[in-house]
């Protein structure tokens, strides 16, 4: 569980978090991170948070959003909300990094998922894509599936898939958490 002042980075894209307020410092209400992307062009996949608003305001740089399938750019005094349940990705595409501050209201668990997927990317245990293999992905996103889903496949094939291969990841050990070991 994060703490306020804790730093993770993801060592395949660059981007940094700087926890600011977290699940237990606001007693559930509000994840709050400053973070960094670098100029990377990776785009993660889009997604949606079922039961979370997503909040971002730029302080400096630029980063592309697209949401419900409309691109736009926000630069330095820019801000957006996305309601639940909205498909959306970021990326950023300019020539320098882009410092942001990220909102989710409520946190539920959002932070444990980050700092899962950082350690995951940290130990080299993502694919190109930032995936885990098909039976700790199963595991994680079983456990967080309040919390985020990607847009496809739709949510039933996942959720079937979930439910078919994370006992299998159970039995080789994988575990929701993960902790870099390096």
């Amino acid at each position: 569980m994060a703490n306020p002042g804790d730093k993770i980075t993801n060592i395949r894209t660059g981007q940094t978090m700087l926890f600011i307020q977290t699940f237990s410092s606001s007693k559930g209400e509000l994840l709050e991170i400053e973070c960094v992307s670098p100029p990377t062009g990776v785009k993660e996949p889009e997604h949606i948070h079922p039961f979370q608003e997503n909040n971002f305001k730029i302080i400096s740089g630029s980063c592309v959003f697209s949401v419900n399938g409309n691109e736009q750019v926000l630069e330095a005094g820019n801000s957006i909300n996305i309601p639940a349940k909205t498909p959306h990705f970021f990326y950023n595409s300019g020539d320098s990094d882009c410092y942001y501050i990220q909102e989710f209201r409520p946190a539920l668990h959002i932070e444990e998922f980050f700092e899962t997927f950082f350690a995951l990317s940290k130990d080299g245990k993502l694919n190109k894509h930032g995936i885990p293999n098909l039976l700790h992905g199963s595991v994680i996103m079983l456990k967080h599936q309040n919390e985020i889903r990607i847009t496809k496949p739709p949510w039933f094939m996942q959720i079937f898939a979930y439910f078919l291969f994370a006992p299998f990841g159970w039995l080789m050990g994988y575990r929701s958490v993960y902790k870099s070991t390096k």
